[in-house]
C-alpha cells in the first residue's frame, strides 16, 4: 500500500484501532473558544497542514460550538472560525485547553460553565467513528464534560493533581493513546500528539516527514493503552 493510504488502513502494528473505514481524507476539526492557548491550536493545525502539504489526504478545520465567528486566544490573538460544530464531517476533534489557572476568565472553566461545548463533546464522544483528542487542559474539558471517566490520559503537568483527585487515570507521559482517546501533555505536547495521530493514520515514515518538515523532535513518552 502506498504511503497515501488511507485513514481507515492504518497499519495494525501501531497499536490502536483506527476510529474511520471508507475511502476519504483524515478530517480533523479543532476547536477554539475564548481564552483557548494559541500554541494548543495551532501546532496541531501545523503538524496536519503540513501533512496535507506533502500529499496526504487530510483536511482540517476550526471549529467553535457555536455559531462561526470569531475569538480572542490567550495571549490576545484573533482567531475567525468560519465553520460551526458538525462532528458528522469529522474523524477527529481537537480540543485544547487554555486559562486553567484563570477561573474568573475566559477558558476552559467558561466553557465549564455555560455547558453548551461540553453537551457537544459528550454527545460526540457517543459515536465510535470519532476519535476525541485532548491536548493541555482541554483534557481537564474533556473530564468536565463526562468523556474521561476512569481512562488513561494525561494533560498539562499543572493540571495532573486536579484530575487524579477527581478519579482520572492521569499517567506520567508525554502523550496517552487509548483508542477512540488521545491525550497529550501541555503546550508544545499537543504537536507530539498530532503527529501520533498521522502515525496512527498513515504510517511512521509519514509522522517523520512530518517533524523533519517542522524541524520538530518527538519527545517523552507514548504510552499505549488500547491495545
Amino acid at each position: 500500500m502506498t504511503e497515501a493510504n488511507r485513514w481507515g488502513a492504518a497499519p495494525s502494528s501501531m497499536g490502536s484501532a483506527p476510529r474511520v473505514r471508507g475511502d476519504h481524507p483524515l478530517r480533523v476539526h479543532i476547536v477554539v473558544f475564548d481564552g483557548v492557548e494559541e500554541l494548543d491550536v495551532f501546532g496541531p493545525l501545523q503538524v496536519f497542514g503540513a501533512t496535507a502539504a506533502m500529499g496526504l489526504p487530510v483536511e482540517f478545520r476550526l471549529v467553535m460550538g457555536g455559531r462561526p465567528g470569531a475569538v480572542r486566544a490567550r495571549f490576545g490573538t484573533r482567531i475567525d472560525v468560519p465553520h460551526s460544530w458538525d462532528p458528522s464531517q469529522a474523524d477527529v476533534i481537537a480540543v485544547p485547553g487554555g486559562g486553567f489557572r484563570l477561573k474568573d476568565g475566559p477558558g476552559i472553566w467558561a466553557e465549564i460553565e455555560d455547558g453548551r461545548l461540553p453537551r457537544l463533546l459528550r454527545e460526540a464522544a457517543a459515536h465510535e467513528r470519532l476519535t476525541l483528542y485532548g491536548l493541555c487542559t482541554g483534557v481537564v474539558l474533556l473530564h468536565e464534560a463526562g468523556v474521561i471517566g476512569n481512562r488513561p490520559c494525561t494533560t498539562h503537568i499543572g493540571a495532573r493533581s486536579y484530575l487524579r483527585d477527581r478519579g482520572a487515570d492521569v499517567r506520567d507521559a508525554r502523550v496517552v493513546d487509548d483508542g477512540a482517546l488521545v491525550t497529550a501533555g501541555g503546550v508544545s505536547a499537543g504537536i507530539d500528539g498530532a503527529l501520533r495521530l498521522v502515525e496512527r493514520a498513515f504510517d511512521s515514515g509519514t509522522a517523520a516527514r512530518t517533524e523533519r518538515y517542522l524541524e520538530f523532535e518527538r519527545r517523552g513518552t507514548v504510552v499505549v493503552t488500547s491495545g
